[in-house]
């Protein structure tokens, strides 16, 4: 089935095509036009080393969820990364994307889908939509996706990356995601995708009973634990998963240091 991006903060405007005469001028003013056109384009390479990916870096780890292992395969993580950097898409590490951010190495990406345990029919919230190739991989197995991006460049480009790849289950918003989607509230899961050194105490609240947040909670600038919060009689139990790397959580977040 096509899919399409349902987006709250940019209004869809008609375009007329551009002149030949104009189409260097275009070029010349909007660059990233060129860039994000071109990493929509999928090729038996690239379908290929998303299959060798999978394989050697996350069932060889223990990931063994077929929805999760079908999604990896599916979307395309070059869509998600600067042009220059689409040889390295597949790489088994992070990558970065511009405004002192990064994709996640494909690994974390399906670990952290992992143990959320999503049956399927989930709601799910994304603190730091970055790329947008959690969103996208998140969208392959749960019903539908709410991803904050406080970073309003990364949330527009994010948002552009999905809706050409036609998603209809993932809503975007530019915002401090510190403070969740309270209209759109409960979800079932939430993932944070930046370090944090507490549990947000508006994420949790926006939990439904026995929902499950996945977040790398620790010193922002040094270290963290990916840890699995599951809330249990409106209280919370905490379980270390493995040790990680994520850039700090802005915003609201930092100012609660």
């Amino acid at each position: 089935m096509r899919k399409r991006i349902i987006f709250d903060y940019i209004r869809q405007q008609d375009a007329k095509p551009l002149k030949r005469a104009g189409l260097l001028l275009f070029i010349l003013i909007f660059p990233m036009a060129e860039v994000i056109a071109q990493s929509r384009i999928d090729t038996p390479e690239f379908r290929a080393r998303r299959k060798d990916m999978v394989q050697a870096q996350i069932v060889a780890r223990g990931v063994k969820d077929p929805r999760i292992l079908d999604a990896m395969t599916a979307v395309p993580r070059h869509a998600f990364v600067p042009n220059h950097l689409h040889r390295s898409a597949y790489s088994d590490r992070p990558l970065p994307i511009g405004e002192s951010q990064t994709i996640s190495q494909p690994y974390i990406v399906a670990l952290m889908t992992n143990i959320l345990n999503l049956s399927g029919d989930d709601r799910v919230l994304e603190v730091g939509t970055g790329s947008g190739y959690q969103a996208a991989v998140l969208a392959r197995v749960a019903r539908d996706v709410h991803t904050v991006e406080i970073k309003e460049k990364l949330c527009r480009r994010a948002a552009k990356a999905l809706a050409d790849l036609e998603f209809d289950n993932i809503q975007t918003r530019c915002g401090d995601g510190y403070f969740g989607w309270p209209e759109a509230a409960p979800f079932d899961a939430i993932m944070i995708t930046a370090a944090v050194d507490h549990i947000p105490p508006p994420l949790i609240k926006q939990l439904k009973e026995g929902g499950r947040l996945a977040l790398p909670l620790g010193n922002p600038f040094v270290f963290q634990n990916l840890v699995l919060v599951t809330k249990v009689n409106q209280d919370i139990k905490v379980e270390n998963i493995t040790g990680v790397l994520f850039v700090p959580m802005t915003g609201q977040a930092l100012k609660r240091r």
